[in-house]
């Protein structure tokens, strides 16, 4: 035993202690429609660069970009990943991190020891917490636990009287009525999701069709390319479409190496995701993005990113389905960990956020310099990305490169402000116009 805890200190160190693969591009350089793709960058060791986390100073927020305004909607909370706004006005978060499972091997506990470092350690609360503003000042002054005793929660949805839930391991369905602070009925499994010992990329999202006869869930992969072998990528890096009465379903869209962010775009009515790609390339690859999804489309991962670029560490090749990979819309700068979607439709910001996506960024632990820490803004037009991002909330790191706060999921309150879960910070921010 004391042999094993000594190897894993040593990879760790050596780890941490990695100096190559440093950006050679800006952020910049991998964001839009058309970004730059170096060639691979390989090193003995993959880049390590870690934000350790260190949480807000009192009175510590981040800061807004001109013409907006920030403050807590709720603050104290524990490990807050996702939020869903009800159509009353309430605000669910899932507070929520990976399931206990053990550690796979020496690379499974380094794994595990970065992302504590990162402030992803902490155990799982597994419950929903329901806020809300009695008093419209944009601070929560009520707050209840609507759902306890989950099983890792992240995406929730709304279908008239259902309420459902996507656990780490299955969509549950919940009877719901309007204005209940808790709902204390069991709930109805509707259909199982990948999960298992190694359950990678825990998080499920998760979003109902506009006329709610659809549930769309977002599963990211067990590996980085694979590496684990194809089986236990058995229903992953991929969208299920469920059927939201019975529970059956069927692969939407294949090939995301770790969908997440869902959202609807409004004029053209496609489904958009966010998406983590992979790792171990360099600080410049492979940009994280978004994209509408075509239904049966194929996206590249693992044999393949941004189209047709090959990943010749992936083995055997696949020709033939790398032929028909299609390269995102948008992409989101390497290494950033855009998690959070949103669409603008409805806001209460200023005009140049009228129409468009906004992003939560989670940030790098593996880019030098960081990447991501941020909220921002794509602007569309006709449906379509814009222009350059817009940043929203930025001051997310110290000056000594500590995370004070990280940022996940994002949604729209009821009166167009934006919210966004702080899983470090344990904060709900609010966004809005900023006062004349």
């Amino acid at each position: 035993m004391l042999l094993q805890r000594s190897a894993v200190t040593a990879s760790l160190a050596l780890l941490l202690a990695a100096c190559g693969g440093g950006a050679q591009l800006p952020v910049s350089d991998g964001t839009g429609p058309n970004p730059k793709l170096p060639a691979p960058g390989r090193t003995l060791l993959p880049v390590v660069n870690i934000a350790p986390a260190q949480g807000w100073p009192a009175g510590g927020k981040p800061q807004a970009a001109r013409g907006l305004q920030v403050q807590a909607f709720a603050d104290g909370l524990d490990h807050p990943r996702w939020i869903e706004v009800l159509p009353n006005g309430d605000v669910l978060v899932a507070e929520s991190n990976a399931p206990a499972n053990p550690p796979r091997g020496i690379v499974g506990r380094v794994e595990k020891a970065v992302m504590k470092k990162a402030g992803a350690g902490v155990p799982s609360a597994n419950r929903i917490t329901l806020l809300r503003d009695t008093d419209g000042d944009g601070v929560a002054d009520q707050r209840s636990v609507f759902l306890k005793d989950l099983n890792s929660p992240f995406g929730m949805a709304l279908i008239g009287g259902d309420f459902f839930v996507a656990n780490t391991d299955a969509v549950l369905r919940y009877a719901y009525t309007p204005g209940a602070t808790s709902l204390a009925a069991p709930g109805t499994p509707l259909t199982d999701l990948p999960a298992g010992d190694i359950n990678r990329h825990w998080t499920k999202s998760l979003i109902a069709s506009p006329d709610g006869t659809r549930l769309y869930v977002g599963v990211g992969a067990n590996s980085n390319i694979g590496e684990a072998g194809m089986d236990v990528e058995e229903g992953r890096a991929l969208i299920w479409e469920i059927d939201a009465k019975t529970g059956d379903k069927r692969i939407y869209a294949y090939g995301l190496r770790n969908p997440v962010g869902l959202a609807w775009e409004p004029v053209t009515g496609a489904l958009w995701t966010a998406v983590n790609e992979r790792d171990e390339l360099g600080s410049d690859l492979v940009p994280d993005y978004m994209t509408s999804v075509r239904s049966g489309g194929f996206y590249g991962w693992p044999w393949s990113y941004w189209g047709q670029h090959v990943d010749e560490r992936v083995k055997p090749q696949q020709p033939d389905l790398v032929a028909k990979a299609i390269a995102p819309d948008y992409a989101l700068g390497p290494h950033t960990a855009s998690l959070g979607l949103a669409h603008s439709k409805g806001t209460s910001l200023p005009a140049a956020y009228a129409a468009g996506m906004f992003v939560g960024q989670h940030g790098s632990w593996n880019r030098k310099p960081h990447s991501g820490y941020k909220v921002i803004f794509v602007p569309f037009a006709d449906g379509k990305p814009n222009g350059q991002p817009l940043d929203v909330l930025t001051g997310f790191l110290s000056g000594e490169g500590k995370a004070l706060g990280r940022p996940v999921g994002v949604a729209l309150d009821q009166g167009g402000a934006l919210l966004v879960a702080d899983d470090v910070g344990n904060v709900i921010w609010r966004v809005s116009a900023a006062k004349p």
